[in-house]
């Protein structure tokens, strides 16, 4: 079936005149947020706290899946990084879109001498990769497109206490081969985390969107897919997950009015037990039940006195 293709300035490509600054925040229950191949998929932990981490690779990738189920991997919104994609494929399909010429014939493993003539091939790829023009990518690998700086970037998340994970035994009542079939059905064991609470940061460029034509549309996008990602990501593994608070900062400017950490230094969250609200890990919760549902935090936004040119915005 043949891919359809936007040319750049067919879609809304007009960037964000807007910086953004957000926190988000997703739970699990029972269930593995991001396993660690290095530790037997075991659930990612920093060592030295033991709080739990997704990657923001993990997180990325359910953004993608997201938006490539809403809109059926159709330009504008197709996605550049997708299982078993041949991204030199798609590298050749902006050569040959374009028009461009390769310096040498034959040779597109490197991108023509006049700027113009190279940014035609990223501005290609920008207009119909919505990957592309909000996380960037390098695609430079054999077919030459170039690289793209995405204007949207995401921390790693981490859980607001320590995790302890555990790991669940399980039978398996079936077998491969006949040959099989009368042998003791064998063990398995299934990691999981009993309840975490995890913080993402994330940053949208708006000098960074204005290159790439990370538009207001694909703004919203982004909201939604933060807030619906897991609904379509729902696996034995996974447990139950749920994207609780998003809470966005927008700056006035393209360059912002305020520096990120102070602003993500507002957002503060408690521990509740029992009518009593303490701050998390003061020595006061310590003889406290582990937190086992969300419930048990509260979530605090102080936003008196916000810095000059930021607004407090919560899409959902």
């Amino acid at each position: 079936m043949e891919q359809a293709t936007m040319e750049p300035g067919d879609a809304k490509t007009a960037g964000l005149t807007n910086r953004y600054d957000f926190v988000l925040f997703l739970d699990v229950e029972n269930g593995n947020p991001n396993g660690d191949p290095d530790a037997g998929n075991m659930p990612r932990m920093d060592p030295e706290t033991n709080q739990g981490l997704m990657s923001d690779v993990s997180i990325k990738r359910k953004l993608r899946n997201y938006v490539a189920e809403a809109h059926g991997n159709a330009a504008p919104h197709r996605i550049y990084f997708t299982e078993r994609a041949v991204l030199n494929e798609a590298h050749g399909e902006a050569w040959a879109a374009t028009g461009v010429e390769p310096q040498k014939p034959g040779d597109y493993s490197r991108l023509p001498k006049a700027d113009a003539e190279a940014r035609k091939l990223t501005d290609w790829m920008c207009a119909n990769f919505w990957d592309i023009r909000t996380f960037g990518a390098v695609m430079s690998t054999g077919v030459n497109a170039g690289q793209v700086r995405g204007p949207v970037q995401l921390s790693f998340a981490r859980s607001e206490e320590a995790i302890m994970p555990m790991e669940v035994s399980i039978t398996r009542s079936s077998v491969t081969n006949e040959k099989d079939r009368d042998k003791e059905r064998t063990m398995g064991r299934k990691a999981v985390v009993p309840y975490g609470l995890y913080r993402v940061h994330g940053f949208i460029n708006a000098k960074l969107a204005q290159r790439t034509g990370f538009s207001e549309d694909d703004l919203s996008l982004l909201w939604t897919g933060l807030r619906d990602m897991l609904d379509l990501d729902r696996s034995a593994a996974r447990g139950l997950m749920a994207a609780r608070k998003l809470i966005v900062f927008r700056h006035d400017s393209d360059l912002g009015n305020a520096q990120a950490h102070r602003l993500f230094d507002r957002v503060t969250v408690a521990r509740v037990h029992g009518g009593d609200v303490v701050p998390v890990a003061d020595a006061r919760s310590h003889n406290w039940p582990p937190a086992r549902a969300f419930g048990d935090y509260r979530i605090d936004v102080h936003d008196t006195d916000l810095p000059q040119g930021v607004t407090l915005v919560e899409p959902w």
